[in-house]
C-alpha cells in the first residue's frame, strides 16, 4: 500500500469519508483530504524532535481560537512519515484576495505573540530566519539572477537581539482557514522568535509594490490595534520589520528561481518585482558602505 492509501486509511479512522483527495504542494509534503479530515505527511526533513512539541502547543487550550487544533495530538508515523490529522477549514480562496482576511490574521499573529510561553509544551525556535538561507542553498545556477539574489543574502546583517516570543514562523495568507471563525494554521516552523518575522511576508510584499498600501495600512493597523507586540513601543514599525523583510525577499526571490528552473519557465512579472527588490537592496547596502 503506498503513503497516499495509507493517509487514506488514517483518514477514515478518524471519521474521514468518502473519496480522498489530495491537495497539491511544491515540496515533498503531502497533504490528503477525505471528507472532513485532513492527514498531513510532513517533509522529510523536518525535525520529528521539533515537530512533537509545535503539535502539542496547538492542541493546548492556551491556543484554542487561535490556531486549529489537532484531531490527534500526538505525531503519528504512516509508511516512514512524521504524520499529523487535522479538521478540514476553507481556506482562502483564489478569487478571494480583494476581500481576504487580512485583519482577522493580523489579529490572531497579535494573540499568538501574547500567549506566555508558560503555558505551552517547551517549544524549539521558530523557523522564520532559516527558511531564507534554506531556500538560497536550494538554487542550482550561476546566473545573473542566481547571483543578485546570492549576493542580497550576503548581505543581510546579523539580526539584534529581540524578546522571544511565542511565533507562527512562516505566516501568510494560506495559513488562514475557516472554521466557523477564522483561525491559523501549519505547525511546522511555530516556536520562540522574534514576532517581527511573522510580519515578514507582507511588509516584504508591500516593500516590492505588490501589496497594495491601503491593504497593508489595514493589516498593520489591526495588528497594533490589537496589542501586538512585535514591533516596540510605537516608534516606527520598520525599524522592527526592515531586516525580516529583506530576509523574505531574498527568500521568496529564490524560491521562484527554483520553480521556474523546474517548471522550465521565464520568471513572471510578481517574479520580476521580487527580483527587483533584491536588486535595491544590493544597492542601498553599496550605497551605505561608501
Amino acid at each position: 500500500m503506498g503513503l497516499e492509501a495509507e493517509l487514506a486509511v488514517v483518514a477514515g479512522a478518524y471519521g474521514g469519508t468518502g473519496a480522498p483527495v489530495l491537495h497539491p504542494t511544491r515540496t515533498d509534503v503531502v497533504v490528503l483530504r477525505r471528507g472532513e479530515v485532513v492527514v498531513k505527511a510532513h517533509s522529510a526533513r523536518d525535525d520529528v524532535a521539533a515537530l512533537r512539541p509545535r503539535l502539542r502547543a496547538t492542541a493546548s487550550a492556551a491556543l484554542a481560537g487561535v490556531m486549529l487544533a489537532p484531531l490527534e495530538p500526538e505525531v503519528l508515523t504512516v509508511a516512514g512519515r512524521a504524520v499529523s490529522v487535522w479538521p478540514a477549514g476553507r481556506p482562502i480562496g483564489q478569487d478571494e484576495t480583494d476581500s481576504a482576511p487580512w485583519e482577522e490574521g493580523a489579529r490572531l499573529l497579535a494573540r499568538l505573540h501574547a500567549v506566555p510561553l508558560t503555558v505551552v509544551p517547551a517549544l524549539p525556535a521558530a523557523g522564520g530566519p532559516a527558511r531564507a538561507a534554506r531556500a538560497v542553498r536550494r538554487m542550482a545556477g550561476d546566473g545573473p539572477v542566481e547571483s543578485l539574489v546570492r549576493r542580497a543574502f550576503a548581505e543581510l546583517p546579523e539580526p539584534e537581539p529581540a524578546p522571544g516570543l511565542l511565533t507562527h514562523g512562516d505566516w501568510h495568507l494560506g495559513q488562514l482557514v475557516r472554521r466557523d471563525r477564522w483561525l491559523l494554521i501549519d505547525v511546522d516552523d511555530l516556536g520562540v522568535g522574534d514576532p517581527a518575522w511573522d510580519l515578514a511576508r507582507p511588509a516584504a510584499w508591500y516593500a516590492a509594490g505588490l501589496l497594495d498600501p491601503v491593504v497593508w495600512d489595514r493589516f498593520l493597523g489591526a495588528y497594533l490595534g490589537s496589542g501586538g507586540p512585535a514591533l516596540g513601543g510605537g516608534e516606527d514599525p520598520w525599524l522592527r520589520l526592515d531586516l525580516p523583510a529583506r530576509a523574505v525577499t531574498v527568500q521568496l526571490t529564490a524560491v521562484a528561481v527554483v520553480n521556474a528552473a523546474r517548471d522550465g519557465r521565464e520568471l513572471d512579472e510578481v517574479e520580476h518585482s521580487l527580483v527587483e527588490s533584491c536588486n535595491r537592496i544590493v544597492t542601498a547596502r553599496g550605497r551605505c558602505a561608501r
